[in-house]
């Protein structure tokens, strides 16, 4: 009977053992995310009329190899920034309306898991991205966009991924800027609360309620700096990785800078960031392997990085579903419009007085009648050439799908809107042998700020007044205004009326707000002219107008004292463009 008794025991156990080993699982996922793609769809630069490197045409060949290796085990996120870009999205957002949205086109047949909404998503306009968030089969998520009738999020705060018996949970959220940046008219409707309050809202419900194995974040914000105001960080990634207990990943975007950072929480726990950059150059991979017994996870490993793609083959199965929309798009911008005189190029527009700054300036002043206006090179470094003008051209010329503004203003407060633009983009010279603009290495790799210490969109130049900008000035006492450029009399007590885009006007750059001082609830009541349409389509009106342009530097202002500024900028330019 012992010996009975021992033999079934032993069995008991072994069928014990082997049912616990049987719930004992290991997983790995694969998780990739794409972010500020821009339009770099296909690759074909619409605008440069160019082969484009990376893309999602080779984005698709690396998921589809990972998915030929792990099945369903690869989840594929987008962050953000998807709307605007490349002609491609003003062509599906504005012209070839009554089709699916091509950013949404790309995404679902990529089979894209989950994916946010970016500040240029929402710059397109509630028409635009309302259509193009209904037409993506992925679940949209949006956890601190808040609609103000009934107080709940717009979209889905978080969605819960389901693989191998392991609950991914990945909460969405966007840079809580947006007022800053945008006319309400955009976003009517909606509120954006900061990242941080939402993350400690939702993590312990994630974590509980939903019993998420894996939390990840997927943040259209960047790493840290940006906007800082009483209420909000434009910038969460870092604030909230460290101070919200509970993420696994925190994939981020927005500042268009590649980084890989792994921070420890107030828990003591890791957590992996990752930023891809922009224009579908790069993906960041995340493999995550849990090790769950039953439906508790015993184990978890985190490794990741920033990979660049541009290496990977073309997906040529993406490229031919997608050719009938590419012809489409390449006869929009192979439309001749008219001629360009003489050859232009933005990098000239950061050392003095400029042909390309001062066409959009005349423009602005032509259209609306200001006495003053304000522009700042919106792309770094950018060439038209003499010869006929494209559709692809505009793009050029105008970045942005901005809109023309008028805000009336003193002044001071045009002379105060200045310092602050030059205390952002040059130096306090000490020597003849300083830099006479604010660099910084370690920049070299943003695509915001190439190589500056500031962002080189909010750069800010002027026309209708002569000034000079002296460069052994301290902050704040740089700039020197002579007079109007019509020879009338410059009154820092006068208004006048100052013409600029939308993103500065409503406060983008904090040149208005910080620099000039004016109160930001006290912009919308400035203004007294806004276009119907954006800056890019008064552009081209012109330019068929006109037939042939020749743009010329308006030569109204200059970097002084002479000895000092001429080989400073000589120096610092073949510094950073070396020539």
């Amino acid at each position: 009977m012992y010996k009975l008794f021992a033999t079934c025991l032993a069995a008991m156990l072994l069928q014990a053992s082997d049912i616990m080993a049987q719930q004992t699982k290991t997983v790995t996922l694969r998780l990739i995310e794409t972010s500020d793609v821009h339009g770099a769809f296909f690759p074909y630069d619409f605008i440069e009329r160019t082969p484009k490197a990376g893309t999602m045409a080779r984005v698709s060949s690396y998921v589809n190899k990972l998915r030929s290796e792990l099945g369903d085990r690869v989840i594929l996120l987008d962050n953000g920034d998807i709307l605007q870009g490349q002609p491609t999205c003003y062509y599906s957002n504005y012209i070839k309306t009554d089709k699916e949205n091509i950013a949404a086109k790309v995404t679902n047949y990529m089979r894209y898991d989950a994916a946010t909404v970016g500040n240029h998503d929402i710059e397109t306009g509630h028409a635009v991205y309302d259509k193009w968030i209904r037409e993506n089969n992925c679940d949209m998520l949006g956890a601190n966009i808040i609609e103000v009738a009934t107080g709940k999020p717009y979209l889905k705060p978080y969605t819960i991924i389901e693989r191998d018996g392991v609950r991914v949970a990945v909460l969405g959220a966007i840079t809580p800027a947006i007022p800053n940046w945008l006319n309400e008219s955009l976003w009517s409707g909606l509120r954006f609360e900061p990242i941080l309050d939402t993350a400690k809202k939702w993590v312990p419900y994630l974590k509980d309620k939903e019993k998420a194995d894996v939390v990840v974040g997927l943040f259209h914000s960047g790493w840290n700096g940006g906007i800082s105001t009483f209420h909000y960080n434009e910038d969460e990634a870092e604030l909230v990785a460290k101070n919200v207990p509970g993420f696994d990943i925190v994939f981020f975007g927005h500042d268009h800078r590649e980084r890989k950072a792994e921070v420890v929480n107030t828990q003591g726990d890791t957590v992996l960031c990752l930023d891809p950059s922009c224009n579908a150059i790069n993906v960041a991979d995340a493999e995550v392997t849990v090790v769950k017994e039953g439906d508790k996870t015993v184990g978890k490993k985190v490794t990741g990085t920033v990979r660049n793609i541009t290496n990977e083959p073309l997906d040529e199965a993406f490229v031919g579903y997608f050719q009938a929309d590419i012809d489409s798009v390449k006869a929009y911008v192979d439309r001749k419009i008219g001629y360009m005189g003489d050859t232009i190029r933005t990098r000239d527009c950061f050392f003095g007085s400029a042909a390309f700054t001062d066409l959009i300036h005349n423009l602005q002043l032509s259209i609306t009648g200001a006495d003053v206006s304000f522009n700042a090179p919106l792309s770094f470094d950018i060439t038209v050439d003499k010869g006929p003008l494209y559709m692809s051209d505009m793009f050029k010329l105008y970045r942005y799908e901005n809109q023309i503004y008028v805000l009336r203003m003193t002044g001071e407060e045009i002379r105060k809107h200045l310092e602050m633009s030059y205390d952002l983009w040059v130096n306090t010279m000490k020597s003849k042998n300083d830099h006479i603009m604010q660099l910084d290495a370690s920049n070299k790799a943003d695509m915001q700020k190439y190589g500056f210490k500031n962002l080189t969109f909010n750069f800010d130049s002027a026309a209708g007044i002569d000034y000079v900008v002296d460069v052994t000035k301290p902050n704040g006492q740089k700039v020197v205004i002579k007079g109007m450029s019509n020879g009338q009399k410059f009154d820092e007590h006068k208004w006048y009326k100052v013409v600029m885009n939308s993103y500065r006007g409503n406060g983008g750059g904090e040149l208005l707000t910080k620099g000039a001082g004016i109160p930001k609830d006290s912009l919308q009541g400035r203004i007294v002219y806004q276009s119907k349409l954006d800056q890019r389509y008064y552009l081209t009106q012109e330019i068929e107008r006109l037939k042939t342009i020749t743009p010329k530097p308006n030569n109204n202002w200059r970097f002084v004292p002479d000895a000092w500024a001429k080989p400073a900028l000589a120096r610092d330019r073949k510094l950073i463009f070396g020539d």
